[in-house]
């Protein structure tokens, strides 16, 4: 018998695939969208969090932009 999970396939480098991991960790247990890890730069995500971590990736970039001094 075949078990089918719905979720969004991510394709990433290194780095932002181990911060979406620690997002991941930091949430409760009943709110974690990870489904699978399949290797050091593809997650398999449940489609709910596609524009949650796209927010949270937007924020970090945002925060971590280096801005010319005038």
């Amino acid at each position: 018998m075949v078990n089918a999970i719905k979720g969004l396939f991510i394709s990433c480098d290194i780095p932002m695939a181990q911060f979406i991991i620690n997002m991941n960790a930091n949430l409760p247990a009943n709110q974690k969208f990870i489904i699978h890890v399949l290797d050091n730069t593809r997650l398999f995500v449940q489609p709910h969090a596609a524009e949650m971590i796209r927010s949270e990736i937007s924020s970090f970039r945002e925060a971590n932009t280096y801005e010319k001094p005038p």
